[in-house]
């Protein structure tokens, strides 16, 4: 690859070709220089879904009424800023008990998202409203899909996360193990603990209000989170993890052919959840 930004038809056809993987071209779709950012919640996050054409459609309806607009697609992969699917095949299933929330910018866009998900088929999780037990500002609804996934728009007051994404929720088989887990990379990844009880721990993400949530109960599956880092982070969080007994999914390196600079590691949660610290060098 060249030293220029790729164009859109090129990068599809890297990703036809199978010489850029779904996950970075969720995010490296567009040519916007991606520079870590603190007030940003994920780098990316991207689940696998079994029927993309279907599962395109009904976000395209439901992101449209957030005023999140598609930023690509193609026959494998839509992107919808920091949020993606892919199409499953049998070495990636498709994930499953994943909470995502989007962030809604009025309680009218919330209403309407909610509509949009029922419209297309997903199942009613909670109405449009006020959830006070929250927070006093909380406006939320939630829908969920066949595979057990809960997606959630919500709107509070204030500044929110920048991306299309306010927070996630793993489910997790050892809340505790789990915690570990994510305190063990968080200097790494911009993780800080915010509370940890015996069914659930907390974290925020960089300086913003987002939170990544883990909780008990039956595992989330087949998860893919990218947090952004410099290329320190990337082979700290890979040996700190990796010593501590983590599951290496691919040692710190340069992937040129994601994009040029592109340099990154991956490790295993405790769940087998997918996560990356990525340095873009854009």
């Amino acid at each position: 690859m060249s030293g220029e930004s790729k164009t859109g038809d090129e990068l599809n056809e890297l990703l036809e070709r199978g010489e850029i993987s779904p996950e970075a071209y969720a995010e490296y779709a567009d040519s916007t220089p991606h520079t870590r950012v603190e007030s940003a919640m994920f780098d990316h996050l991207t689940l696998r879904v079994g029927e993309l054409a279907t599962v395109d459609a009904a976000f395209t309806a439901m992101l449209a009424a957030l005023e999140i607009g598609q930023t690509a697609s193609t026959p494998n992969l839509s992107v919808w800023g920091n949020f993606a699917v892919t199409q499953s095949d049998d070495a990636h299933p498709i994930a499953r008990r994943a909470h995502i929330a989007f962030v809604a910018p009025t309680p009218a866009h919330v209403e309407s998202f909610w509509q949009a998900g029922i419209d297309v088929g997903f199942t009613d999780n909670g109405t449009a409203g006020p959830r006070p037990d929250y927070a006093d500002d909380y406006y939320a609804a939630f829908l969920q899909d066949p595979a057990g996934n809960n997606f959630e728009a919500v709107y509070r007051d204030g500044a929110r996360p920048k991306g299309s994404i306010d927070h996630v929720g793993l489910r997790v088989h050892d809340v505790q193990a789990s915690a570990a887990f994510y305190s063990m990379i968080a200097a790494t990844a911009g993780l800080t603990l915010r509370r940890q009880a015996s069914d659930r721990a907390s974290f925020t993400v960089g300086r913003s209000e987002g939170v990544l949530s883990v909780v008990a109960g039956e595992p989330t599956e087949n998860v893919h989170i990218a947090f952004s880092g410099d290329d320190d982070d990337v082979r700290r969080f890979h040996a700190d993890a990796t010593a501590a007994g983590y599951r290496s999914n691919g040692e710190p390196g340069e992937r040129a052919r994601y994009h040029d600079g592109y340099y990154a590691a991956y490790v295993l949660d405790p769940d087998g959840n997918n996560i990356e610290v990525v340095n873009h060098h854009r």
